[in-house]
This record gives C-alpha cells, structure tokens and sequence, in this order.
C-alpha cells in the first residue's frame, strides 16, 4: 500500500509517497520555494540547470525559513543566521546541523518530492 488516500485525506504509507507540488516554472531558477505537505513545511529550490533539491524549510539552527535564502554553488544560506547548508543532502557546511533532506526531480514539468514512510 504505498501512498493510499483515505476518506478522510490522510495518507497511509509503507513506502515514500511522491507528491506533486506544480509546475517546475513555479519556483524560478537559482531561488526556492515554500510548499506545505501535510505536517510538512518544504523548501524546493530549482537550479540553473533546471534540477530540484527539497529541504524542511525550517534551518535546525533556530528555525529561519531555508526556502528564502540565498541558493549558490550548491548550497542555500539561511536568512537568520548565515548557516549554509547542502542542497543535495541538507548537510551543513559551515556547522554541525544539518537540513532534512527530500528527494525531489521534475516530471513532465512537475515538481515532485518523496514524502518517506516513516513521516
């Protein structure tokens, strides 16, 4: 059973759930942007080489939102404190925290991010 809704709208999963957010041209490239999915706040940033990274939008450090930093070299700079952290794995750079990462690619134009089991 992997992504069944239920009346009720909630999603049960055993394996990760890939969600459609929009149109890939709903987050300009080299920026990111904020979806929320479920109890989920997610940023989705967009490359210049039209490749999609997903985040929690929440920087562990004191929750400033991920999705309105700077993007460059890889990288987003939260907009509180300067924490930088790896797109491809939420990893930080210059910190020991890290970003929960999601995996995310563009479909026939469509963002989707995986939404895991254990969620």
């Amino acid at each position: 059973m992997a992504g069944l809704i239920t009346s009720q709208g909630s999603v049960a999963l055993d394996r990760p759930a890939w969600i459609a957010l929009g149109r890939s041209d709903s987050v300009p490239r080299g920026q990111g942007r904020c979806f929320a999915v479920g109890r989920f706040r997610i940023a989705v940033f967009r490359s210049r080489d039209n490749t999609v990274r997903a985040l929690e939008n929440a920087c562990p450090h004191q929750g400033g939102p991920l999705a309105d930093g700077v993007v460059g070299a890889g990288m987003v700079v939260c907009p509180l404190h300067a924490h930088r952290f790896r797109l491809a794995d939420g990893s930080g750079v210059d910190t020991t925290l890290s970003a929960r990462s999601f995996a995310a690619e563009i479909r026939d134009g469509f963002i989707f991010v995986a939404i895991p089991a254990d969620a």
